[in-house]
């Protein structure tokens, strides 16, 4: 049974670029396994820690087995406790550990925040730089579909956005999701991975051995003349689809560019984007005020203006919880649709 009846299993598109074409066809969740195999197999500062990762399903697969393999002191179940555990965490991190903590859903990340945003995250700067590093990750899953309702499906990237010290980044692909992890690893700051659940069963070419993914540098996903769609995580792979049916039904060539990294954002290949089409579309599947969306309308308006033929259109999640019931969320959620009918808009205008 597919996790959502909204979003169905499927091989990524064939974005042609960067997608690890000498590697092997995995799902999402086995390359995020096998980056933190790999973590844990070159670094024994590494460890592993959260609600179920030891559990057989392993958090959806993307830890499953890795208590075998490693024992038990380096990948471990945790107490539903996420202000304490995350000061274990970043305690760990400040004594010279790479830890990465793991949650089932970014709604829980609430209760570390304090730990994230007051200490975490400000360190570095409260010691003029001398402090010790807090090499860190925190990874979350969005757990939308079936029904997951207010508190277990938020995307709260827009909050996380906001907080100075703090990495943030959200894979859209297998290739990604394995490479963005082991950068996160390596780097020596708090690094947050936001994950999607829509992604996990999908299938795309990732290679065998170890290979980073720059943070805070973004790839073009489809080349466009006449609209950019700048999107993240899942709905990469919707505004793909929706450029190749655009460009079928209208005419109209889009470029799809994914970031990748929320912050540090990567304002060259989003401008850059921007001074070859004169229109953007951006494409987030956070809530629409005060979100990822709004902050890139924001870089086009301060530093693009010059470039824009039309108003920036955002594609968002309502402003509004989660509804549980299958209509009322099918619904809620934004996708290939809703992208294009804004590309629509922005052409026409």
């Amino acid at each position: 049974m597919p996790w959502s009846q909204i979003k169905p299993d499927m091989d990524e598109p064939d974005y042609g670029r960067d997608n690890g074409l000498d590697g092997r066809r995995v799902t999402y969740a086995a390359a995020t396994r096998e980056a933190l195999a790999q973590a844990l197999s070159l670094d024994e500062r590494v460890f592993v820690m959260g609600q179920g990762v030891d559990d057989p399903s392993g958090m959806f697969g993307a830890s499953r087995g890795l208590h075998l393999e490693f024992g038990n002191e380096r990948v471990f179940d945790t107490p539903l406790a996420e202000t304490a555990l995350t000061g274990v965490a970043v305690g760990a991190a400040l004594a010279g550990m790479r830890p990465v903590y793991m949650h089932n859903r970014p709604d829980f990340l609430f209760l570390a925040l304090d730990q994230l945003a007051n200490h975490a995250a400000k360190w570095r700067f409260m010691f003029g730089g001398a402090a010790p590093s807090v090499p860190l990750v925190i990874w979350a899953c969005i757990g939308r579909g079936w029904g997951s309702a207010a508190q277990h499906s938020q995307a709260l990237q827009g909050i996380f956005q906001h907080i100075p010290g703090l990495k943030l980044v959200m894979p859209s692909t297998c290739h990604d999701a394995k490479g963005l992890m082991l950068a996160a690893i390596k780097d020596d700051n708090p690094v947050v991975i936001i994950d999607h659940r829509f992604n996990f069963k999908n299938k795309g070419i990732v290679p065998e051995d170890p290979y980073l993914v720059p943070l805070g540098k973004g790839i073009v996903r489809r080349p466009g003349r006449d609209v950019t769609v700048a999107a993240f995580s899942h709905l990469v792979a919707d505004a793909y689809m929706a450029a190749e049916e655009l460009a079928r039904e209208d005419g109209i060539e889009v470029e799809v560019i994914d970031p990748r990294s929320i912050r540090p954002l990567d304002e060259e290949l989003i401008l850059g984007s921007l001074a070859r089409t004169g229109r953007l579309v951006v494409a987030d599947t956070g809530w629409k005020t005060g979100g990822v969306t709004a902050e890139v309308a924001a870089l086009a308006a301060e530093k693009g203006f010059a470039s824009l033929k039309a108003p920036v259109a955002r594609v968002a999640s309502p402003d509004l919880p989660t509804p549980a019931g299958y209509t009322l969320e099918a619904a809620y959620y934004v996708g290939k649709d809703q992208i294009k009918d804004a590309v629509r808009r922005v052409a026409r205008a």
